[in-house]
């Protein structure tokens, strides 16, 4: 396994992969809309992205972050990891990168919005705080200094 930064020729791959790993969480698989425009959604807005790949060339994993406004920090968006690879350190690869790259821009904290219902984000309420992320006032929202 390796990780990149976004390349457009796995758009598709990265689609298919999100959208399986949303199926295996018992979630009707949707496209998000930023998706269709990593570059400019993540890149653009002073983000980044990034995808995991396998030893066949096929994506396994992502994440990425977009800055929130002045503050300084990001928001994680997208830590995706295909249901058949979980349990092997991807995911934990993909956040490492993702703040070290945040923090390699100037940003110094990263926060993550895990929805209203802890039913379907079980997992993410688990996986972040063993890597420092903890509640803010608002519940459904995690915080880490970088």
């Amino acid at each position: 396994m390796h990780i990149i930064p976004y390349d457009p020729i796995y758009r598709d791959d990265m689609i298919f992969m999100i959208l399986e790993a949303k199926d295996a969480l018992g979630r009707r698989p949707t496209i998000n809309p930023d998706l269709l425009d990593i570059p400019g959604e993540y890149a653009g807005r002073g983000g980044a992205f990034f995808l995991a790949l396998s030893e066949e060339d096929r994506v396994i994993g992502s994440v990425g972050y977009q800055p929130i406004g002045d503050a300084g920090e990001v928001r994680l968006h997208r830590l995706y990891v295909k249901a058949d690879r979980k349990r092997q350190g991807i995911g934990s690869a993909l956040l490492r990168t993702a703040e070290e790259s945040a923090k390699g821009a100037g940003y110094r904290t990263a926060s993550v919005h895990l929805g209203a219902d802890p039913a379907v984000w079980y997992e993410s309420r688990a996986f972040y705080p063993k890597h420092g992320y903890r509640e803010t006032e608002d519940e459904r929202i995690l915080r880490k200094d970088l």
